[in-house]
């Protein structure tokens, strides 16, 4: 029997992946400029990632008897993820973007501790694969980040 943490944790992060998706998607349509082409992209391919996510942790929910939260049950967070009202900053969606990998890999890491606790290796393996491509995804932004402040 998994913990209420780790449904809760679940919850939390199927959540945030979907805000993820709907932030991306936003942004990849709104930026300006020759310099947005490449962050736009970027976006672009993270997007399906990230729906897959989504999806691995809803049906992980359901493999446990508990339900992915509706959009009647969502809280948006990714303050620093919205677009910004200068279509061409695009500076402030890279930053928005590691806002809201940071949060992504803080989730995942307490998941993984959380299904280690309740002796869950399934939730703990998904957890763990999750985090590797959040990671990823952190370390492409970091290096956008640096273009930029060289700039």
């Amino acid at each position: 029997m998994t913990s209420d943490r780790v449904i809760d944790l679940l919850q939390k992060a199927y959540g945030d992946e979907i805000e993820t998706v709907m932030n991306y998607q936003t942004n990849a349509i709104v930026l300006d400029g020759v310099r947005a082409e490449e962050i736009k992209q970027s976006l672009q391919q993270d997007i399906q990632e990230e729906l897959t996510h989504s999806q691995q942790l809803g049906n992980r929910l359901k493999q446990l008897d508990a339900r992915p939260p509706s959009s009647a049950d969502f809280t948006a967070r990714q303050d620093s993820l919205r677009p910004p009202e200068n279509s061409t900053d695009v500076l402030s969606v890279i930053r928005g973007v590691l806002d809201a990998e940071e949060g992504a890999i803080d989730t995942y890491r307490s998941l993984i501790d959380a299904a280690e606790d309740a002796d869950d290796p399934v939730t703990e393996d998904l957890a763990v694969t999750i985090l590797a491509d959040e990671e990823a995804h952190r370390t492409e932004f970091r290096g956008f980040e640096k273009e930029y402040q060289d700039d």
